[in-house]
């Protein structure tokens, strides 16, 4: 099968920051490993001209002539009228990985305009019939089978360590972590340590002996929100309320702050699974991770993985598994079998051309 592969070439179109290791080495690779002639499309340097880049997909289309056209849509960069022409003419399909808080002002608006339409949201299979496109099939996020995964486990450099690009929600965590005197090492964008390759990436996993996973979701943690927005509430508020139903009413009986309510007003407000989930695992890392939902159906919670639900949470099981090794090894060999077997990208691409397939 011939695949004209339509993606970005480099992180957020940005060359400085390196090539988009998920749709090349993930995506494209994975057709490529299961046999498929994969023809790229990079509509980087079409960014802020895309009346051209209409034309030039189409153009190329013809003269690829691609048994599928496989989309990773970013914005709205591709015309509803370019997307329902390629339907017309070919089999086309699109992954849309952010439908927990994207689906409503991006997906809906696209959706109808494939063959077919991949989603990493379970609880948005029902929207999709109901805007009538009845051809989605429910994927996830994935590890990179191409990156280099060591075979045996490195000496342990780090106790805990996080990966991931700086936000409000994220500082505010790892600092609290580290006020209560967890040794957390934070690397990514934004960071004091700055961003990893994948390999560096994908080593820290294995030097790491808890990997912990944030999400980058909006926190409504009231010690966050009062650190964020009301410095001089906190001290008060943490010597006298320890109810967190009393802490929650009462920010919003004394915080005045505009910002505080359009901040409530976010709509990235739903954790979701991430790549991050499957990588820690897949090159050997122990994962404790912000749980989210449908989680448990590729991992077993507290045999494969371990979840937390508040900060409290996390730094009591972080102290435990510190101080267990026995238990924190086997959790962590067995997210590893599970990750390298079942949760590559090869095994998504897979699945979901069986599904188109059908």
């Amino acid at each position: 099968m011939r695949v004209l592969y339509v993606d970005m070439q480099y992180d957020y179109g940005i060359k400085s920051r390196g090539k988009n290791a998920i749709g090349l080495d993930g995506f494209m690779q994975s057709f490529e490993d299961l046999g498929h002639e994969v023809v790229p499309f990079y509509y980087d340097e079409y960014l802020e001209d895309t009346a051209t880049l209409q034309e030039k997909l189409k153009a190329y289309a013809d003269e690829v002539k691609p048994d599928l056209l496989f989309f990773c849509l970013f914005q709205d960069q591709f015309a509803i009228e370019t997307l329902a022409h390629l339907k017309s003419k070919y089999t086309t399909v699109n992954w849309f990985g952010d439908d927990q808080w994207r689906f409503e002002r991006f997906t809906k608006k696209y959706a109808p305009y494939f063959t077919y339409c991949v989603t990493t949201d379970k609880f948005a299979m029902d929207k999709y019939k109901q805007i009538g496109q009845p051809n989605v099939i429910y994927s996830q996020w994935a590890a990179i089978n191409e990156h280099r995964r060591d075979s045996e486990t490195p000496a342990y450099e780090y106790e805990v360590s996080f990966v991931g690009g700086v936000t409000p929600e994220r500082r505010w965590f790892v600092e609290e972590l580290q006020r209560r005197g967890i040794n957390i090492s934070a690397f990514g964008y934004g960071w004091e340590n700055g961003p990893l390759s994948s390999d560096e990436m994908n080593a820290l996993f294995g030097k790491t002996k808890i990997n912990l996973n944030l999400s980058n979701s909006t926190s409504y943690d009231i010690r966050f929100l009062l650190t964020r927005h009301n410095k001089k509430l906190k001290t008060w508020l943490g010597k006298f309320i320890r109810s967190p139903r009393v802490q929650f009413q009462l920010s919003f009986l004394l915080t005045n702050s505009k910002k505080l309510f359009k901040y409530f007003q976010k709509s990235k407000s739903v954790s979701q699974i991430k790549a991050r989930n499957f990588e820690i695992p897949f090159f050997g890392g122990f994962q404790l991770t912000e749980y989210v939902p449908s989680l448990e159906e590729y991992f077993a919670i507290g045999e494969e993985v371990v979840c937390f639900n508040s900060i409290d949470d996390a730094e009591l099981l972080i102290r435990y598994y510190l101080a267990h090794d026995d238990e924190r090894e086997a959790i962590r060999k067995a997210g590893n079998i599970k990750a390298v077997n079942s949760h590559g990208y090869i095994n998504r691409i897979e699945a979901v051309l069986k599904e188109i397939k059908q």
